[in-house]
């Protein structure tokens, strides 16, 4: 039997900006526009506009969250936002470089 919590596992896990989804800088936050599926999820809080934008560059989502300055007591909140994001597939779970196709590891193609 797992201990892990949904929330555990969120914040475990190394994510990623959907590469079809362009962030647009708002005085609220930020809108996220996806391409695929032409929906338009409203970001209302700067912190998580930021820790969104970290996501890539963090080895996992605690990671992101502490860089971004968001303090623990705010964590699962955080957490269940991110899993809001997964689930419109603003955010994605990050392949380990080895995995990711040809062409998408940031090399010339």
């Amino acid at each position: 039997m797992s201990t892990d919590t949904l929330e555990d596992q969120t914040l475990d896990a190394a994510w990623e900006l959907s590469r079809s989804v362009a962030l647009r800088p708002e005085s609220f936050g930020a809108l996220a526009y996806h391409f695929g599926n032409r929906r338009l999820i409203f970001l209302k809080r700067r912190e998580l506009v930021e820790v969104v934008r970290g996501l890539g560059d963090a080895p996992d989502a605690r990671t992101a969250l502490r860089r971004a300055g968001v303090p623990a007591e705010q964590w699962a909140s955080f957490a269940a936002a991110l899993r809001g994001l997964a689930d419109a597939d603003v955010i994605r779970p990050r392949q380990p470089a080895a995995e990711q196709p040809a062409g998408e590891q940031g090399e010339p193609g």
